[in-house]
């Protein structure tokens, strides 16, 4: 291919003087010409399509470079000059799609639009399918809510700790934006027990919401309740001998549901919480708190997280300290409640009790 064929007669005539007609007569011929032969093309090749597309770009309508925009978002070998232009267009109809996925766009010209344009460009760039550190420590300190939302919803996006540090300090003022930064697997942990131990209540609603609307308020203030009370609290019970013998377990590759299940069926009650604790990563005094709660809730969201049968939790169930006054109608309730309970939303509420605990001495050798 060469510069000749790629040529519009009388271009320069056509930008200057062309009604927009024909200038978007001719964009479109480009484009469709582009298009059709971008995968064969090399860079050289597409040089030339850069150079007429740049010279068209500030000559034709706002719907056309929208549509432009469009086209050449998705192509790995979109004219880089031209993408440029297009995301830095005021427009957010126009800059938008290149915005959103040009890998054109280097992390120098991301960061240029995030210091000089509009929120619009920021929630644009917020989605993008990969985004690094270097981005994002600008993205936070110039976005508005709803781009640090985006932000903190989009996996593909690098955070360093001090971007981590920016976003938890405005999820202690906005529960939405703590639920999405609690559901990401890469906050640092101490940071993520800052956040809980501010929004925990909120947060852990917002995320039960979903799953059993008539208990959320319950299951919320227990969990809070349940964390509280385990930071500073004296046991009731003495778990270290169950505990070694649990830790003797799980080195030997013993420890299981089917054993859980076993302890659970002969009323060894302590072997059960320890093997509880040590299975769903919780401490062993969360456990007995949780299975003395009065609702039998937090239990089933520990056998649901841990992906075990209702068998293995009406087992547990049956053996809880309130369990003598439990009817077969409340268990049918339970039986419903966890069908309906999702594997998700269970983990989730798990973390709350992992993370607020990552910083308490622990009691038990798991090995």
């Amino acid at each position: 291919m060469s510069a000749h064929a790629l040529r519009i007669p009388e271009l320069d005539e056509l930008i200057t003087r062309g009604s927009r007609e024909r200038q978007a007569e001719t964009l479109e011929r480009v484009t469709a010409f582009f298009l059709d032969g971008a995968s064969r093309f090399n860079e050289d090749h597409v040089q030339l399509f850069d150079l007429v597309f740049t010279r068209l770009i500030d000559h034709i309508e706002n719907t056309a470079r929208s549509a432009l925009s469009c086209r050449l978002a998705p192509l790995g070998n979109a004219p880089a000059a031209a993408v440029r232009r297009l995301a830095h267009d005021d427009s957010i109809a126009v800059a938008g799609p290149v915005l959103k996925q040009a890998r054109r766009l280097c992390e120098t010209d991301l960061i240029d639009i995030v210091q000089n344009k509009s929120q619009a460009h920021l929630l644009a760039i917020s989605t993008r399918a990969h985004l690094a550190e270097p981005v994002t420590d600008v993205l936070v300190r110039h976005a508005d809510q709803e781009v640090l939302r985006s932000l903190a919803e989009n996996r593909g996006a690098r955070l360093s700790r001090d971007g981590f540090c920016v976003l938890v300090e405005r999820a202690k003022t906005d529960a939405v934006l703590a639920e999405k930064l609690v559901l990401r697997p890469d906050v640092p942990p101490r940071l993520l027990h800052e956040l809980l131990l501010t929004v925990t209540d909120a947060v852990q609603r917002r995320l039960i919401s979903r799953t059993v609307p008539d208990k959320r308020s319950e299951i919320g203030q227990m969990s809070a309740k349940v964390s509280s009370e385990t930071e500073g609290a004296i046991e009731a019970r003495d778990y270290s001998h169950a505990q070694r013998r649990v830790a003797e377990l799980h080195r030997e590759g013993k420890l299981d549901e089917a054993r859980l299940v076993t302890f659970a069926e002969n009323g060894e009650y302590e072997p059960m919480i320890a093997a509880l604790a040590s299975l769903c990563a919780v401490p062993v005094e969360v456990v007995d708190r949780l299975m003395g709660a009065q609702q039998p809730d937090p239990v089933l969201i520990l056998c649901k997280s841990a992906g075990w049968a209702w068998t293995t939790t009406a087992a547990i169930l049956k053996v809880r300290p309130c369990s003598a006054r439990a009817s077969s109608e409340h268990f049918d309730t339970a039986r419903a409640d966890f069908d309906r309970l999702s594997a998700t939303t269970a983990r989730r509420v798990v973390r709350f009790w992992q993370v607020r605990s990552d910083d308490r001495p622990r009691t038990t050798d798991n090995g």
